[in-house]
């Protein structure tokens, strides 16, 4: 579900003159993202990793917000990727004043019945992909003197995740990532987690081949509805912004107040 006519803007100097690099920018929780921070004045860096007729089409929307936009291809499971992401990145705009590292998979099977490959398969796309990328921009904001990392981690990181227990893994890797990172980055680059519950995106779209289901889940969370990519995105620039300029190590629920965690 994409909205890309947001109903609550951000001022379009909150971001002015930064430069912000989505992951997984193509579709969905990134998309979003990267349309909000060019509406708030960033000019974005779009990750993608094999729809370029997708990535190419939200760099064109962040232009109609008057900022530069870029696209790049690669896959932030291998550093060297990583490295020439952030490289482009700087060579177009000379500094990186926003990551959010939001790439990621959801691939599960029961722990007996689950192979070495879809293991290392979403180890390596969520939470190597976010050290990836971590490691290989922390230098660039260094240099500038300030930054801010917001890390797309999961509820399921949190309570875990019957049949998915390679995601909620990666995902729990995610939320001390950012707990650590955040002590030792200070005082001068921020880092912060998200961590939505279930969001209408096309990642469940196998999900909810059944309507009843999908009404059981929307019942089931306090603020009866689902998630849009558009409120993880608005939260996700909210910590990025100096909106939250004292706010560092934090781990945000954006999930309806389905599950309650401190």
């Amino acid at each position: 579900m994409n909205n890309d006519k947001n109903e609550h803007p951000f001022p379009p100097k909150l971001m002015r003159g930064q430069t912000a690099i989505i992951t997984g920018a193509s579709r969905g929780i990134g998309r979003a993202t990267a349309l909000r921070f060019a509406q708030a004045g960033a000019n974005v860096c779009i990750n993608y990793l094999k729809d370029e007729g997708a990535a190419e089409e939200v760099a064109r929307l962040c232009r109609t917000h008057d900022v530069e936009a870029v696209t790049v291809c690669a896959d932030v499971a291998r550093l060297e990727d990583a490295e020439m992401m952030i490289e482009t990145c700087v060579r177009h705009f000379n500094r990186v004043d926003a990551l959010v590292a939001n790439a990621g998979i959801w691939e599960g099977a029961a722990v007996d019945a689950m192979s070495e490959d879809l293991w290392e398969r979403v180890i390596n796309a969520n939470l190597k992909g976010t050290w990836t990328v971590c490691r290989a921009v922390v230098p660039v904001m260094r240099k500038h003197g300030r930054g801010s990392i917001v890390i797309v981690s999961s509820t399921a990181g949190q309570r875990g995740e019957a049949g998915y227990s390679n995601y909620a893994a990666s995902k729990g890797g995610q939320i001390s990532f950012t707990k650590s990172l955040a002590v030792e980055l200070a005082p001068h680059i921020r880092v912060n987690s998200v961590a939505p519950g279930w969001v209408d995106t096309g990642m469940n779209d196998d999900v909810f081949t059944a309507d009843e289901y999908k009404q059981k889940i929307i019942e089931a969370i306090p603020l009866q509805r689902m998630a849009s990519a558009d409120d993880i995105a608005a939260s996700i620039l909210f910590l990025a912004s100096d909106w939250a300029r004292h706010i560092t190590g934090e781990i945000l629920n954006v999930n309806g107040g389905a599950v309650l965690c401190g």
